[in-house]
């Protein structure tokens, strides 16, 4: 867990910079890169604690272990999901309070069962070893964007 609490605290020295963009890099802004990523930490931490561990079945997923082997989400070519795209420009408090909100969840997966699971859109579902994986592999991906448009800029 220490591994996203690290990068919590990334996304918290970013927040100055929310409004910041580079149409190179990306249509959107740096505060639109960490308010999408605090919604998809926040929403997946609430779907992991309201499963039930014994409905999870894992069953094998191609681009799943792809982008395992990779562990590289390809930039620009998945949409992102209506549940868990930002719809206004998030403010400076509201971005705070969500991290706030993701800090306590991140810290919740402790407590959870090993087979507790969120059902992704392409990976299916993922119980909590390959959940924090896609956790820091998701919130990197975007960090990385952020931390182009900050030194392209």
């Amino acid at each position: 867990m220490k591994q996203l609490q690290d990068i919590l605290n990334q996304i918290e020295n970013h927040i100055p910079h929310h409004e910041k963009s580079n149409e190179q890099v990306s249509q959107s802004t740096i505060g639109w890169q960490l308010d999408h990523s605090l919604i998809v930490i926040n929403s997946v931490v609430s779907q992991m604690k309201s499963s039930n561990p014994e409905n999870y079945k894992w069953k094998f997923k191609w681009i799943r272990t792809f982008i395992q082997i990779t562990n590289k989400i390809p930039r620009g070519k998945v949409r992102v999901p209506k549940s868990v795209k930002p719809v206004d420009v998030a403010t400076v408090e509201e971005l705070k309070s969500k991290l706030q909100q993701a800090r306590n969840g991140i810290a919740e997966l402790e407590n959870l069962h090993p087979n507790n699971y969120f059902t992704h859109p392409f990976f299916g579902d993922l119980n909590l070893k390959r959940t924090i994986w896609f956790l820091k592999l998701h919130t990197n991906h975007h960090l990385k964007i952020v931390n182009d448009i900050i030194n392209k800029g």
